[in-house]
């Protein structure tokens, strides 16, 4: 057990509360999805997990160990890039990483060239689209070789298609690194597509009411009947009729 997550509450200064009492565990190079309605506190657990945020109460451990002073094999991906303009594709990946400069180079430009990007390594972020930004953003969570990477909907502000390129991407680097992933989003397909098992959170202070386990092997088809049946069941959960 990699991660464990026990009777972990946010309450704020002002009184409002993210999400109470949640307890799980994540696995070695398992790809879990925290899926719920706006407002359940889903990003506020990820910047707990991550040590930016350390309010929380209860108990959150990386091997044993408290989360508060144990952030060092964390990769966080949001949902905007976050790239800093006056820096070159490639200085924003290698940007704050320790070691001789050849090293931080090369792991650099062999992580661009399997996102896809090689040959825009000395381009600047205002000469990139969207989805070349947000490759760009998950080469530099990567760099570090985290055994856990953290992403806070990092897909949704990219129109479909390069959604769907950049979860097969995701996918693709999970099986040469393996991983831990967390994934926070609002998309039940795209949970159902990319994660081993579902955190289902509801209410305002959030709250875990369901873990769904996706059984379907992958490669796993988009249109899949089986996963269109715990879509079915995710959107009873969550209260929502499916008009489709």
């Amino acid at each position: 057990m990699l991660l464990s997550v026990k009777n972990s509450s946010r309450k704020f200064d002002n009184g409002n509360v993210a999400f109470t009492d949640v307890s799980f565990t994540a696995n070695s190079g398992e790809i879990v999805g925290l899926l719920g309605t706006s407002g359940c506190g889903k990003s506020t657990l990820l910047r707990t997990i991550s040590g930016l945020d350390k309010g929380y109460t209860g108990n959150i451990s990386i091997h044993e160990k408290e989360a508060r002073d144990n952030n060092e094999n964390i990769g966080f991906m949001f949902q905007e890039p976050r790239l800093m303009p006056w820096l070159t594709v490639l200085e924003n990946v290698v940007f704050g990483m320790k070691g001789k400069k050849n090293c931080k180079t090369n792991e650099a430009m062999n992580l661009l060239a399997q996102v896809g990007l090689k040959g825009f390594e000395h381009h600047y972020p205002k000469e990139l689209s969207g989805g070349m930004a947000q490759r760009v953003a998950i080469a530099r969570a990567l760099i570090t070789s985290p055994e856990i990477l953290l992403l806070d909907e990092p897909f949704s502000a990219l129109d479909a298609f390069t959604k769907m390129q950049l979860q097969d991407l995701l996918l693709t680097i999970w099986g040469r690194k393996k991983a831990t992933m967390l994934l926070v989003t609002h998309d039940i397909d795209e949970a159902l597509y990319l994660c081993d098992r579902l955190l289902v959170f509801r209410g305002q202070p959030g709250e875990l009411c369901e873990e769904i386990n996706v059984s379907k092997e992958r490669p796993r088809s988009r249109g899949d009947e089986q996963l269109a049946k715990q879509k079915e069941v995710i959107l009873s959960l969550l209260n929502v009729e499916n008009s489709n």
